[in-house]
């Protein structure tokens, strides 16, 4: 079976101070009624960009106490400050994460041999095991077949989150490297990725979404191509509604509307309006009606 992982949000309270309960909260709701296969902590969802290095390293020992040990947790440590990303990296490896990623650094538009670089120097000292995060539309920089093969050197490197819709190098690396670990980052083409034979798939609509998504993979797996498309359908009729009402804050009233505090969203992102709540009420009963 593939494995799903929910991109862990990070609930924040008015004053844009860390709600820990409400982390704690969307920990269990992924564990307890998703039964989630991992979750990825720190990563875009979870507005780690917009955070201090100490914010980031509370959200880190919150998610890994409240989970227990229960499913895979991946920690997100990518930062364009390098010295950030390696105290980080230190820090949830010794806190007992297995498993690291790392968004390449971005803005300055780095060489290849520098972004190579800062992997390896993340790396370096350290006993774990990287994913790297490729989302191309978000950082800007896009890596070719011959590059990863490159990253792939330093065996620490396992896998990719691979959040890009360029199938064609999906297709390449999946026939390239079987050896690796790759997991797919858009959700709302991840029946064109199972096809290519990714290992499973990282996500935000997940946090919500995950039920429906494990039986487009079970049918999927099963063959029946004709349940898995009408699976996808629905769950982009979902995502739609969800991005047209404001996509992350409107996860958050929908764990509301589910009984879990999962806090506001971090400005500048915006806070939840009468208009989105209602809207969140309607998504609720269109997708999720019991």
């Amino acid at each position: 079976m593939k494995k799903l992982y929910s991109a862990l949000m990070t609930a924040f309270n008015d004053d844009d101070t860390i709600n820990e309960q409400g982390i704690r909260e969307m920990v269990r709701y992924n564990i307890d009624v998703n039964h989630i296969d991992g979750l990825y902590v720190g990563g875009s969802t979870g507005e780690s960009f917009m955070l201090s290095t100490d914010e980031k390293k509370l959200v880190y020992k919150t998610a890994f106490e409240e989970n227990n040990g229960a499913v895979d947790l991946i920690a997100q440590v990518g930062s364009v400050n390098v010295s950030e990303a390696k105290e980080l990296a230190k820090y949830v490896t010794e806190l007992g994460y297995k498993t690291i990623s790392a968004v390449p650094p971005f803005y300055y538009h780095f060489t290849f041999d520098q972004i190579k670089n800062y992997y390896d120097e993340i790396l370096a000292g350290i006993d774990t095991q990287l994913i790297i995060y490729s989302i191309p539309a978000l950082s800007g920089v896009s890596l070719s077949l011959d590059q990863f093969a490159s990253l792939f050197d330093n065996p620490k490197i396992v896998g990719i989150k691979y959040t890009n819709n360029d199938f064609l190098l999906l297709e390449r690396l999946t026939e390239r490297f079987p050896e690796k670990t790759i997991y797919y980052g858009t959700d709302e083409t991840l029946l064109s990725a199972l096809v290519l034979g990714v290992d499973g798939a990282i996500g935000s609509t997940y946090n919500l979404n995950a039920p429906r998504a494990k039986q487009e993979i079970e049918a999927f797996e099963a063959g029946d191509m004709d349940k898995a498309l009408k699976l996808q359908h629905e769950t982009n009729d979902y995502i739609m509604d969800v991005i047209d009402n404001d996509l992350y804050p409107t996860i958050k009233l929908l764990f509301a509307e589910k009984g879990v505090n999962a806090g506001v969203c971090k400005s500048p992102m915006s806070k939840p309006t009468p208009e989105m709540k209602d809207g969140a009420r309607k998504i609720i009963a269109k997708y999720f009606a019991e």
